[in-house]
């Protein structure tokens, strides 16, 4: 991040090699264009439900955010404030105990996790979770949903060419950069509406981050709508259609990303490290 004058300056696309987006979308009338995906005043915990709340980890306290189909919104934040939290709740694998979460204008509080990602919302975590002992070409193919069309193999081969020829490989022999990219397709092969990308560039080397962003560029160019947290300003700032700034639990400011770029304030304050 740079300051000049008082005045924040958006770094370049010289950072990750790739081109901004220059064509994404605009929401104008909100009354037409209902979002896809509204989590409302969420609470969510770790820890045992008991008479006793402070044996309980209150990590969300009142989450609310929206997204609208064809967007790129990225929830950033420094480290263990909650956003991978916020992922999970919506995958309904750490369920919020208060709050709602409509997804296509229905609730999916309550729903199981399988049914979650059966209704169109496909989760890359950060921690991968592939198979190790199972090939790249294995690991696609465990990511097929029964009812699904459209993203295929040979398609994923093509987003990923590194891929295409590791497809014996098993995934535990593979490079840090060859998994994410393997759990991004395995992901991708089940169709989702909504992509939720976690810390996608976590410990990737910079070379890394701007294949990764080159992928969420193409993906975008596609219609694909996504939600994605992370750390790393800088790779939100060239793909992102909106910014909520997470501290502590609470969304502490949320905006266009033109906005946040006028307001270097903001970044100082919930960012800097």
């Amino acid at each position: 991040m740079h300051f000049q004058g008082g005045a924040w300056k958006r770094e370049r696309h010289s950072k990750l090699g790739v081109k901004p987006i220059t064509n994404l979308p605009k929401i104008t009338d909100k009354k037409l264009n209902y979002p896809i995906l509204k989590v409302d005043t969420i609470h969510t915990y770790y820890g045992e439900l008991t008479s006793q709340p402070l044996r309980d980890r209150h990590i969300l306290q009142g989450v609310s955010l929206e997204v609208y189909p064809g967007e790129v919104v990225v929830l950033v934040g420094r480290h263990g404030v909650g956003k991978t939290t916020t992922l999970l709740s919506i995958m309904g694998i750490q369920p919020p105990r208060g709050g709602s979460i409509l997804f296509n204008n229905k609730e999916i509080v309550g729903l199981p996790s399988w049914e979650i990602a059966h209704r169109g919302i496909g989760l890359v975590p950060e921690t991968r979770r592939l198979f190790p002992d199972l090939t790249v070409q294995e690991n696609l193919e465990v990511g097929i949903k029964s009812n699904s069309n459209g993203y295929t193999i040979d398609r994923a081969y093509t987003d990923f060419p590194e891929l295409a020829n590791l497809r014996s490989q098993p995934a535990g022999y593979l490079s840090g950069g060859e998994q994410q990219m393997l759990t991004i397709a395995r992901t991708l092969m089940g169709n989702p509406q909504l992509l939720l990308m976690d810390e996608p560039t976590e410990g990737l080397a910079p070379l890394l981050v701007r294949r990764i962003a080159e992928i969420i560029v193409r993906l975008v160019s596609r219609q694909q709508t996504l939600l994605i947290t992370g750390q790393n300003i800088a790779f939100a700032l060239e793909l992102a259609n909106r910014v909520y700034i997470l501290d502590t639990g609470t969304i502490k400011w949320s905006g266009a990303m033109e906005e946040l770029q006028s307001h270097p304030e903001i970044l100082q304050r919930y960012l800097a490290v």
